[in-house]
């Protein structure tokens, strides 16, 4: 199980904050960007979003992210946990099409490999990308995360890939979970279209 775990207590560290467009200083470079068109349950476009890509900072992740995008694989897969105040989740390439049965989305991966951890330096604040894993920290495969608040207690905990340097407002609009189930989603939003720009 791939599901990304959330301490209960962690919320009370949870705290509002500026929005910015970008970190900018976090790495090397701007790009490769990765854009994802963003639509509701019903096909409607709400809008895109840009993330960078911290190549620099996590480049087996990253090149996953991109082989994934690059081969279609994110097309169709559902923001399967959005939690209000904390992050949106997608990216299981298994059990998230949005066309098919999602109720074991959160549960599945890729058929490529596990990465082992890129743990480093990057802070996670508002609009941090970063890669959903099980308890094992070597486990991450296709799922990621944006925050939607800043989110330090997972500062070393996860893979940080990225940050969203475009869209704050498409973010913040994806439909939100039941807090009462962990943040699963019923007609949830989706990734319709991602396209790299390197």
């Amino acid at each position: 199980m791939r599901e990304f775990l959330l301490v209960p207590a962690a919320l009370a560290l949870m705290a509002g904050g500026a929005m910015a467009e970008g970190l900018p200083g976090v790495s090397d470079g701007p790009g490769p960007n990765m854009v994802i068109t963003v639509a509701a349950a019903d096909g409607t476009e709400k809008g895109t979003i840009t993330l960078d890509l911290y190549e620099d900072k996590a480049p087996n992740h990253v090149a996953r992210l991109i082989e994934l995008a690059e081969s279609g694989a994110y097309d169709g897969v559902v923001f399967h946990r959005v939690i209000d105040g904390f992050m949106a989740q997608t990216g299981d390439v298994e059990f998230g099409k949005q066309d098919g049965d999602t109720a074991r989305a959160g549960m599945g991966g890729s058929d490529l490999p596990d990465l082992k951890a890129e743990f480093g330096d990057v802070s996670f604040q508002q609009g941090t990308v970063g890669m959903a894993r099980s308890q094992n920290p070597d486990s991450a495969n296709s799922q990621f995360f944006i925050d939607l608040a800043p989110a330090t207690f997972l500062d070393g905990e996860y893979t940080a890939v990225g940050q969203l340097v475009d869209g704050w407002d498409v973010l913040n609009d994806i439909k939100k979970g039941d807090p009462d189930a962990n943040g699963a989603v019923d007609d949830p939003d989706y990734m319709l279209s991602i396209t790299i720009e390197k």
